[in-house]
């Protein structure tokens, strides 16, 4: 199985909501920095959201600024993103990463240290209008 998988995708009208599911196994998330990614058709990687997991910093993304949200889950071992108000521009991959604690969750999203870590495959998200 691998390290991070991601689920919960899927498609939403425009307005609506969404969970995002990411699962860890074989290593404990509450050790690690995790983040959110979006990457769409064309564009370039995106940091969504990042949990330094260090003092409570949570950064945060242009697109994730009050629409999103990260939380642990640290008995299920997961983290989830949880999306409102979603657009259609919000449509991508969404992927996520735990990367050890040594990095702040602007580092994280903005210079996403894919050398590291554990990077899971991620899972769809269509808005429609």
């Amino acid at each position: 199985q691998e390290p991070l998988v991601e689920s919960g995708g899927g498609s939403v009208q425009s307005g609506g909501s969404l969970r995002i599911s990411c699962a860890a196994s074989k290593f404990s998330l509450e050790y690690y920095a995790v983040g959110w990614f979006r990457q769409a058709p064309g564009k370039e990687r995106e940091g969504v959201i990042c949990d330094s997991s260090r003092d409570g910093e949570i950064y945060y993304g242009d697109a994730a600024k009050d629409r999103f949200t990260i939380f642990r889950d640290k008995a299920e071992n997961a983290v989830y993103l949880q999306m409102t108000s979603l657009k259609p521009e919000d449509t991508a991959v969404y992927s996520c990463a735990a990367v050890p604690p040594m990095i702040t969750g602007q580092s994280m999203c903005t210079h996403p240290p894919t050398h590291v870590g554990h990077w899971g495959q991620g899972t769809q998200v269509t808005v429609y209008s």
